[in-house]
């Protein structure tokens, strides 16, 4: 078997040839992208190949992945659908497909399941090494070299502009904890110093969580880690914060999505402006790091309320948290996403862009489109420059005050913290989805 990670390496065109199955897996918006153009490759060194697309991404694009050539679609809890086609190839048919003389028809695996498995542990074998990876940056100016978990899977939200939704439905699965304890073992004797849990929420199962991160501390005291959690979960645990800071937890990463109780009850978010203001203040007490994400440019984005956002991450002192690119992520609307059953944007929205995967929209106020533009590439231009984060929020600040009527107050930033260091750990490589 060859394992070939598109994100970091060249597709190897011999090991293309040669396959009688090639998979890809699309977790992300990202992934399904490289993914799909990439097919169209696979297509022409191997048209014989069995293709087959598994992840999250996998279900709600099926449509185009048929197009390209894609014999078996997996979504969900997947592991026991590829082990189904592995083993139905190594036998000789190739399930419903035509190609073993059988009329031609569906896949007989499931197309998402959401079985609950007994998972082992992964084989990362074959996969780049994790230094060609995204690193941890502290305020020290080391990196600590990152590995990958999940403890969870799933979420037991139904945001409606989340892609999670559409596949589970607000269901999770727990990956047992000795797996998820041999799998992080495994990268730290790989060279691992930090693991970033990708579960969608770690305290889907706060329980669960909290049992790994206390053995993963006793096993590794050096070892740090991040996770991501929903706000109302943070309120609703926040005793069990304290652990998280105490066995090595860097950051965590909030999907807080809008500082507008208003665009909040638009995604379903199940909290408000007033409980992330309390979150942050919880977290400043006990000395943890948040990481908020924010989907700032959305059909009910105004220019007022872009700039309350600044000034509100200015009051709270988060000017140091915010990732420059977060001031800049425009709503992704995949299909089947429950954002779709707004009436308002399905005025907005176009036909299904199958290249972007997405449905293309236009904000009611040109002005706001404009306006993304510009804060779009001063983060381009920042994030080339490296510029600290203190000076993106300023020229963001700048630009949008250029929008509103009267000349706005100066950035509230001094000339000394422009230039200041990053005082919070952050991952190199941005987090959005």
């Amino acid at each position: 078997m060859t394992q070939i990670d598109l994100a970091v390496e060249k597709l190897d065109e011999e090991a293309i040839r040669s396959a009688a199955l090639v998979a890809f897996y699309v977790p992300m918006h990202t992934a399904a992208r490289i993914a799909a153009e990439t097919c169209k490759r696979v297509r022409a060194l191997n048209p014989d190949a069995h293709v087959c697309f598994y992840g999250l991404y996998a279900a709600m694009n099926e449509e185009l992945f048929r197009s390209l050539g894609a014999e078996t679609i997996l979504a969900g809890e997947f592991e026991e659908g590829l082990l189904s086609l592995y083993r139905r190839l190594q036998s000789g048919s190739n399930g419903g497909d035509g190609s073993d003389g059988a009329e031609a028809g569906p896949q007989p695996e499931e197309l998402v399941s959401l079985a609950r498995l007994q998972f082992v542990a992964p084989d990362r074998t074959g996969l780049p090494s994790l230094d060609q990876y995204a690193k941890v940056q502290l305020p020290s100016g080391e990196q600590r070299v990152v590995g990958y978990t999940e403890a969870t899977r799933g979420c037991k939200h139904l945001c409606r502009h989340c892609p999670i939704v559409p596949v589970y439905g607000g269901r999770f699965r727990i990956v047992q904890r000795d797996v998820v304890l041999e799998d992080v073992a495994a990268q730290v004797a790989a060279g691992a110093q930090h693991v970033t849990f990708g579960d969608p929420d770690f305290f889907n199962g706060p329980t669960h969580a909290v049992k790994i991160v206390e053995e993963l501390h006793r096993r590794f005291p050096d070892l740090t880690y991040d996770v991501t959690i929903k706000v109302q979960h943070l309120l609703k645990n926040r005793e069990l914060l304290p652990t998280l800071r105490d066995t090595g937890c860097m950051f965590v990463t909030c999907a807080v999505e809008s500082v507008e109780n208003r665009i909040l009850e638009k995604f379903d978010k199940h909290h408000t402006a007033q409980d992330f203001i309390e979150a942050v203040g919880i977290f400043q007490e006990i000395g943890l790091t948040m990481n908020p994400t924010f989907v700032t440019f959305n059909p009910w984005t105004t220019v007022e309320g872009y700039s309350r956002f600044l000034a509100l991450i200015a009051e709270l002192d988060l000017i140091q948290n915010v990732s420059p690119i977060q001031y800049a992520i425009r709503l992704l609307i995949p299909r089947g996403s429950r954002i779709l059953e707004l009436e308002d944007v399905q005025e907005l929205i176009g036909p299904f862009d199958h290249e972007s995967l997405c449905y293309r929209w236009d904000h009611p106020d040109p002005a706001v489109d404009r306006l993304f533009e510009d804060v779009l590439e001063i983060v381009k231009d920042a994030t080339a420059r490296k510029a600290s984060r203190p000076s993106v929020f300023a020229d963001v600040w700048r630009k949008t005050h250029e929008y509103l009527p009267s000349a706005g107050p100066e950035p509230p930033v001094d000339e000394a913290t422009l230039v200041a260091p990053a005082t919070v750990p952050f991952l190199t490589e941005p987090w959005y989805c």
